[in-house]
């Protein structure tokens, strides 16, 4: 009895390696707001579930959402190089001294939709032509938008308009905004419904699909549609663990980064915005203005200013924005 004691004891110890092997890897993702928000469910969701399914118990990656690892917005990015996440949301333009390059996605008039332009950032974050990215590895690089805005009070008319204080999602939109005769601040997306509620601000520049997700709507009743620029937003996950992990763990990652992470996103955000577009319009209660044609070319002056200014300011932002325009061009045709 005891010999076989010994022997169990000993085939126990023999696999405890082989069990430890078994589980698998955690990772954390750091979400800042609601698993029920429109770009979780587009975005963050999915790269998630086909992670898990895909590695089939060799790394498994769990969601924290609303801010449970931390909940600045702006912190995100921090968070996941201080390994307090393995991955998280960032919206780069909240820190702009960390991703000085990313204004040139923000640039009001250069992309036809949501899917150019998350394919294009997508494509300059690959190249390594943005500043920023060096200790992260990205899963994927979208943009949030076309941007239009939202108000409290009636509005009619980009005059209507002149000297509201308006949230802006990043510094570039705040430029255009201010040259368009408002007054911007740059807020967190999910600090604006407060804002407008107190008083604060009088509206907010945000894509339809979102205003219902971070309590907006709540608070605004006007929708004048004018198409601003898009917000970059990205998913990175910290380089040293990416590097870290098994080959075959990096590989499935990348499977589900890249093109094909900003095209499912595009996908579904952009069906989600025409489905709340629709919405508003049916809603007795709430007004949708579309741009006469007069504001529209009124706008797109003050975008072609914006944009000269910010190329003229030095040799990197033309060359960034001459980049940018190649790839337009590249996928315009077909490439």
């Amino acid at each position: 009895m005891l010999k076989a004691l010994v022997r169990c004891a000993l085939l126990a110890f023999a696999l405890l390696p082989a069990m430890a092997a078994a589980e698998p890897i955690a990772l954390k993702f750091s979400y800042y707001s609601s698993d029920r928000e429109i770009v979780y469910l587009s975005a963050v969701k999915p790269f998630i579930d086909s992670v898990n399914t895909a590695a089939n118990g060799l790394i498994q990656i769990y969601p924290f959402t609303s801010g449970s690892l931390g909940k600045s917005y702006a912190g995100q990015a921090q968070l996941v190089l201080d390994s307090g996440a393995d991955f998280a949301f960032i919206n780069p333009g909240l820190t702009p001294e960390q991703f000085p390059d990313d204004a040139v996605m923000e640039l009001p008039g250069l992309f036809r939709d949501v899917r150019e332009a998350s394919i294009v950032y997508t494509r300059l974050v690959a190249s390594g032509a943005l500043r920023g990215y060096g200790d992260f590895f990205v899963v994927g690089a979208i943009a949030g938008g076309p941007q239009s805005l939202h108000t409290r009070s009636p509005v009619a008319s980009l005059g209507d308009l002149q000297g509201k204080k308006i949230r802006a999602s990043n510094r570039t939109e705040g430029v255009v905004l201010d040259a368009l005769g408002m007054s911007a601040a740059v807020l967190p997306i999910n600090a604006t419904a407060d804002a407008i509620s107190r008083g604060d601000i009088d509206g907010a520049t945000v894509p339809p699909s979102m205003l219902v997700n971070f309590g907006i709507s709540r608070v605004t009743g006007y929708h004048y549609l004018l198409h601003l620029g898009f917000a970059p937003l990205v998913v990175v996950m910290n380089k040293k663990k990416f590097d870290s992990l098994p080959k075959a763990a990096q590989d499935i990652i990348r499977k589900y980064s890249g093109d094909g992470f900003a095209m499912h996103f595009a996908d579904t955000f952009m069906a989600n915005d025409d489905r709340v577009l629709e919405q508003l319009k049916s809603d007795p209660k709430r007004t949708v203005i579309f741009p006469s044609q007069g504001d529209i070319d009124a706008a797109q002056a003050i975008f072609r200013t914006v944009t000269d200014e910010w190329q003229a300011a030095n040799p990197r932002n033309r060359q960034l924005l001459t980049t940018v325009e190649g790839e337009i061009a590249q996928l315009r045709s077909g490439n």
